[in-house]
This record gives C-alpha cells, structure tokens and sequence, in this order.
C-alpha cells in the first residue's frame, strides 16, 4: 500500500519519513505479542472488576453509590490523560514510556489488588487509569513504527484489533473464573502477571528511541485537553449513576466541550501542540476516529446488557456467562484478521468498514428477540456471532487507517487519539444505554403490580431490548457516516494532512 504526500519531498517531511525505510526489526512478531499482552491487560481491566465488585463491595463494607466509583476512577483517569501520554511517547521515548507504563500499571493493580478500605481500592484503580493511559498509546504507537511492510502491517494490526476488541469479553470470563474459584483481589493481582510478561518483554526486544531536538511538551494544551476529558467523561459517569436530570451531568459535559473547543484553538497557534492538528485532517484517519467512537459506545449493548441477560434471565454462572461470549471471541478475532490482510487491499475501508456496521445493527436488531424463554443456542449464539463478525470488521480497519502512514514524531499521539475515542464512546454507550434501560423499565412497571417476580423479570428484559435497539441504532448511524466519509477504493491519504511514509 504505497501512500504519498504532496509535501513529501520538502526536507522535514523525508527526514520524519527516513526511520520508517529502514531494516524492520528481526523481533517483530515477538514485539507484537509484548505489545499485544499489554494491550489486553489494559483492555480486560475495564471489565474484569464488574462481576468482581458485589465481593470487593461485601469484603471492603463500601456502599452501593459508592460502588460507581471502583469504575468511574479509572476511566476518568485513562480517558482524561490518553493525549498527554501519547505526547509523551512521541516526545521523550516510545520504549520508556511504554515501560513506565506497565510497570505502573502492575503496582497500581498491586495495590488495589491488596486494599483494606474502600479509598485504597479507589486510589489503586485510579493510578491504573493513569498509568493506563501512559501504556495504551505508547503500544500502539510502537506497532505503527515496527510494523513498515504493507502486507505485514496488515496482518499485525488485525492482530492487534482482535485483542483490543474482545478484551471486554474476555475481561468478564477471566473475571468470573477468578471470582469464583480465588478471590475479587485477584481480578487485580493478575494485572502483575501480565506486566511481568510485558516488561520482560519490552525491556529486551524494544529500542530506545532518541528524544525529538528541542522537544517541548505544550503546558497550556495539557491543561486544557486533561480538564476537557475530565469533563466530559465525567459529566457522562455523573448521567450514568444520577440521571441526566443531575445538572451536573450537563454541567460537567457542557463545560468539557467549551474546554475543548479552546483547546482546539489553542493547537492552531502552540509551536509544539499536543495534539497537531494536521494529524486530523486526512479523511479515513478522521472517519476511523468517529468509527472508533461510534463502535465503542455499541458495544456496550452487547457486553453489559447481555451479561445482565444471561446472569438474571437466563440464570448463567459468572463463568457460564463469560464462556457464552467466546463464540463472538472468535469470530471477532477472524473477522479482524481478515479485514486488515485481505479485504481492506482490496477493497477498501469504505466497503469493510461500512459491511462491519451493518452487521453489528444487524447482531443487536436480533437480541431484541430475545424471551425469558428464549435459549442460548437457537437465539443468543447466532446473534452473537454476527454482531462478532461486524465488530471484528471495523475495529481492526479503523484502527489502523487511524495510525496509517502517521509520521513517527506523531505516532503516539495519533495512538492516543484512537484510545480516547475508545474511552468517550464508551462513556457515552454506558450513560446513555443505561439510562434509556431504567427509563424503559420503570415505563414497564407502571400500572403493573412490581412484586410479581414474573413482572419484574419482563421490566428487565424489556429494559434489555431498549438498550439493543438503541446500540443497534449506533450501529445503523456509523454506517451511513461510514458510506460519507471514508474514500471509495483502497486507502489513500489526504496531500495537507499529517506527514506520510511510504509503505
């Protein structure tokens, strides 16, 4: 896939070029597998602790509105930092950044893991969060650089989208095994085990980079871009727990968006932006940035509400239900190889892309048929598979047309931009879907009699079917979205957008 820029020839852009043309490392595939157990850790972290947290809130005597905050720490500490630690690896070391942050990340699973209160719990989660986002763009900025052939690029990133987009279901298997058959501390503890593979790993097979000349770190953009996230993610976890009635919801998200808006401001005039604003301006990076948006917030229809289905419709074990999702493991994991080695050379991202979408409306449409009667194998497992196939279809696509042909100077924070769609969508899927779930359940209830077992168990299967219809609606959203922005044909890139090498 050779990919030029007009702009190419001037001696800054060849110079931000050169590293991507010489000899690919012999560890390659090796650096894949680091990179990728970091990846997964940091992705089954934002779902291993939901099934643990009925034990951690017995163990530890917390309260159920004190519970929202064993998930709400991390992802406002993930989701408001990813920029600024994508700007890291760009400016002071991918290998360095990469390795603090999963060293980080293991004594911050360590001490959640060893809690005695509920403020070291939330302390703990948080500095994962934090050390999280140091990690998630630095990995993904390390397979844009390793990964130079076109062909092997192709198969790396579909790889790589594989994991990162089954991470949630895996979280919740590996959650309830460890739940059930060890403790809740250990959906911590195991964090340790995969860092040490990954810093093993990382230390030996990684290169030092060298630091960019006069590489300066953008103060004011850093401010603003961290108190935006903050925010929004916020505002989004505040409308979650409280209704979006809460004027801090609105509040919190109103200010987020004004925030950065003059923080977008701010890019076009910093001499060293966080986040320059030329690595936005290529039509399938930016359209790969809103699918990854749109797909995060959809998945949750599967992944949380489904996982309620099974355990209080259906009567499925912790582990039972994790099992149940491994179907869509696979072919998600397919799915994803297939797109980025076979189907996205051919024909194009607005072809795969747009297919993925339709299939994950299709695969949630077709949870909305689901009764208390209904069984796992005639109606759960065929939908499963296909919103699988359609999910497997954009993930590993978009996200790596988002990171395609980037400059290595701005490979972490094109990463990290990639992560923080990942992070708001999610934001917005769990807020929204939930309330519009409650909302449909209590409109159930009314002029119902609410003892009846039997009332109540159809409240929460129709509160279900809202939340499909709704996910299956992001779904039909991105693909109209998709069919607009992405170009026809095999990838190209935009002559005015961020500094392109040749693949």
């Amino acid at each position: 896939m050779a990919q030029t820029d007009t702009a190419a020839d001037t001696p800054s852009l060849a110079k931000a070029a050169a590293p991507a043309r010489t000899t690919a490392s012999p560890h390659r595939w090796w650096i894949l597998a680091v990179v990728a157990t970091a990846q997964l850790m940091v992705t089954l972290d934002a779902t291993i602790v939901n099934i643990a947290l009925p034990s951690a809130q017995a163990d530890l005597g917390f309260s159920d509105g004190n519970r929202t905050w064993i998930v709400t720490a991390y992802s406002l500490a993930f989701g408001s930092l990813l920029l600024l630690g994508g700007r890291i690896a760009d400016l002071f070391g991918r290998k360095l950044a990469f390795l603090t942050g999963v060293a980080g990340f293991a004594a911050a699973s360590a001490l959640a893991g060893a809690a005695t209160s509920f403020e070291v719990l939330v302390a703990g989660r948080a500095l994962q969060g934090l050390f999280g986002a140091l990690l998630a763009p630095a990995a993904l900025s390390l397979l844009t650089t390793t990964f130079t052939d076109a062909k092997e690029r192709a198969k790396a990133f579909g790889i790589y989208g594989a994991i990162a987009g089954s991470g949630a279901a895996v979280g919740l298997l590996l959650g309830g095994v460890l739940t059930e058959y060890l403790d809740w501390r250990w959906t911590m503890y195991v964090n340790v085990l995969f860092a040490a593979v990954a810093l093993a790993g990382g230390w030996f097979l990684l290169q030092r980079g060298t630091r960019e000349s006069g590489a300066r770190l953008d103060i004011p953009g850093t401010i603003l871009v961290t108190g935006g996230l903050f925010a929004v993610v916020y505002g989004f976890s505040n409308a979650e727990s409280h209704g979006w009635s809460n004027w801090m919801a609105w509040g919190f998200l109103a200010a987020g968006a004004v925030v950065l808006a003059v923080f977008a401001w701010w890019q076009t005039r910093s001499t060293h932006p966080l986040l320059p604003l030329r690595v936005l301006l290529d039509r399938n990076r930016g359209a790969s940035f809103l699918a990854m948006l749109i797909i995060s917030a959809g998945m949750f229809g599967v992944f949380l509400f489904l996982t309620y289905y099974l355990q209080l419709s259906l009567g499925f074990s912790a582990v039972k239900t994790g099992l149940a999702f491994l179907p869509m493991v696979l072919s998600l994991m397919v799915a994803a190889t297939l797109a980025t080695s076979l189907l996205l050379p051919r024909v194009g991202p607005k072809t795969v892309v747009g297919l993925g979408m339709a299939l994950g409306a299709v695969g949630l449409a077709w949870l909305t048929r689901l009764e208390l009667t209904s069984t796992y194998t005639a109606d759960v497992l065929p939908a499963l598979v296909v919103a699988g196939i359609g999910i497997g279809l954009v993930m590993a696509p978009a996200m790596s047309l988002a990171t395609s042909g980037i400059a290595p100077d701005d490979a972490g924070v094109a990463s990290a931009s990639v992560n923080t769609m990942q992070q708001i969508g999610g934001s917005i899927g769990t807020a929204l879907l939930n309330t519009l779930a409650a909302s449909a359940a209590t409109t159930y209830l009314t002029g119902r009699d609410v003892t009846d077992p039997v009332v109540q168990a159809q409240a929460a299967l129709e509160s279900y079917s809202t939340a499909y219809w709704w996910s299956a609606a992001f779904f039909a959203v991105g693909a109209v979205i998709t069919l607009l922005l992405y170009r026809r044909g095999v990838p190209s890139t935009d002559g005015d957008a961020a500094p392109t090498v040749h693949m």
